[in-house]
């Protein structure tokens, strides 16, 4: 049997499969196991071993309807039985639709999206934790008939530290925070101000170095809220993505907000304080394993429409800067009582 994974984006959500894809493979040792998603994403996997990756070109050769149909018969090549479809998309549906006339076993995610709706509700919510995303993919296998538990899940294994991050920490022996200061949408992202204000509390004990992660284009930004901070180091544009995963496995924190980056860690075991803006935990895309009071939330009586959307693109006026109100002495107090 092959088993093939399809997930093609965002980076935070193709992390989440780490779990429940470990927990498969070790579970079923004979089978075969692809994953499919966009090429960038392939280090993500490379902790798990004998699972093979089949890159999505969706911009190439996989493009549109045709592209979809080119990438069933590639995998039918391949040998697949059986499609997890972790995203259920068009992409995907189609993707679906074109190996089912090959007798291929299908399932695909349930994203339950009148739950969330309805946890996002401007008033009247209904105030419950959702399913995570992590337990969604694992249903995707159970339905497929390959039952997994995700409480058997072994947090990856640390990689060899790269040596360009050897060179820039220069045999430093403390603790080592990564910080990602940044999310796809601002009213998920902690002002520069407060942030500013974070790294200068984690950087005043002089016991911790701060690395800064985030994408090439937002490396001089970082830079200048680094400034003049002796023990803050911008890691973003430094470093190959597989090489980034090696740091971030020997981090000994991760500051992220609802972003990929938390979920990157969360895969090592690596622990993760979560600033939160206008979305929530409770709609089920926290960074694995984590303890729930290492999310901090903004203050909901003054905001009380969060989440107000699941993803964070949409909100009320006025709740652009709800994360703002995480105090920044909450967070720098929290890190330090972590490591």
């Amino acid at each position: 049997m092959h088993i093939a994974i399809i997930r093609l984006s965002a980076m935070g959500d193709v992390a989440m499969l780490v779990p429940a894809l470990q927990v498969l493979r070790q579970t079923y040792p004979s089978a075969q196991i692809t994953v499919v998603s966009k090429a960038f994403h392939q280090p993500i996997f490379n902790g798990i071993p004998d699972v093979d990756f089949k890159a999505a070109e969706v911009k190439g050769s996989h493009k549109g309807m045709l592209g979809m149909r080119r990438l069933a018969a590639e995998l039918k090549g391949l040998g697949v039985t059986h499609l997890a479809d972790c995203h259920n998309v068009l992409r995907s549906k189609l993707l679906r639709t074109f190996l089912s006339f090959s007798a291929v076993a299908l399932a695909a995610i349930d994203k339950d999206r009148a739950a969330k709706k309805a946890l996002c509700k401007p008033t009247n919510k209904t105030w419950t934790q959702l399913k995570t995303s992590h337990q969604r993919y694992a249903d995707v296998f159970n339905a497929l008939g390959f039952p997994v538990s995700l409480e058997d899940f072994s947090p990856l294994d640390r990689l060899p530290m790269p040596k360009p991050a050897m060179e820039l920490l220069a045999a430093w022996k403390g603790k080592i925070v990564g910080v990602a200061p940044y999310a796809a949408f601002a009213a998920k992202t902690y002002s520069s101000d407060q942030m500013r204000e974070v790294l200068s509390g984690l950087n005043a004990t002089g016991k911790t170095k701060i690395l800064l992660f985030g994408a090439p284009n937002e490396r001089d930004s970082l830079l200048e809220l680094a400034s003049d901070l002796e023990h803050v180091l911008v890691v973003a544009g430094l470093l190959k993505f597989e090489e980034e995963l090696a740091l971030i496995s020997n981090l000994d924190l991760m500051l992220a907000m609802d972003s990929g980056n938390g979920h990157l860690a969360a895969n090592y075991g690596v622990p993760v304080v979560t600033l939160w803006g206008v979305t929530h935990p409770y709609l089920g895309f926290a960074p694995f394993g984590q303890n729930a009071a290492h999310s901090l939330l903004p203050d909901l009586e003054k905001f009380p429409a969060i989440p107000t959307s699941v993803y964070g693109k949409s909100h009320p006026a006025g709740y652009e800067n709800a994360i703002n109100s995480i105090p920044a002495t909450a967070v720098v107090d929290l890190i330090n009582k972590i490591i």
